[in-house]
């Protein structure tokens, strides 16, 4: 059975909180789980000491036995240096959609036409 130490939600309307738990990863997210390692509660600032409670020895003895962090738990255990997270990133996402490219490459040619339609007039103006 595969293992996820990952969060599950708790809290009411609008005022989120989450445990953080171990369960098999077929499991729903608020589901049945196995054992409850911390919590995070996001509403907190984030210079808050009472932010993320995680019991490190359980998530270490979880970890070792198998059990796969999801990403956001696995930045809680790097902070607590449990488990190395490697930094991502994604040069693409700051790039604007295909639809938005295709427009503004119309622009630019309607521009570049534009300006060479303009540039023979001036020429014969002179």
């Amino acid at each position: 059975m595969a293992l996820k130490i990952r969060l599950a939600r708790a809290g009411s309307k609008k005022r989120p909180y989450y445990h953080i738990v171990v369960a098999a990863a077929t499991s729903p997210r608020d589901g049945k789980y196995i054992d409850v390692v911390g919590s995070f509660n996001p509403l907190l600032a984030k210079t808050d000491e009472n932010r993320v409670k995680l019991d490190a020895a359980k998530a270490a003895d979880w970890l070792k036995k198998g059990a796969q962090p999801t990403d956001r738990v696995l930045r809680f255990l790097d902070k607590a240096g449990l488990k190395k997270r490697d930094a991502r990133n994604n040069p693409n996402k700051a790039l604007p959609g295909k639809k938005r490219q295709e427009r503004e490459k119309a622009a630019a040619a309607a521009a570049a036409a534009a300006a060479a339609a303009a540039a023979p007039a001036e020429g014969a103006a002179s």
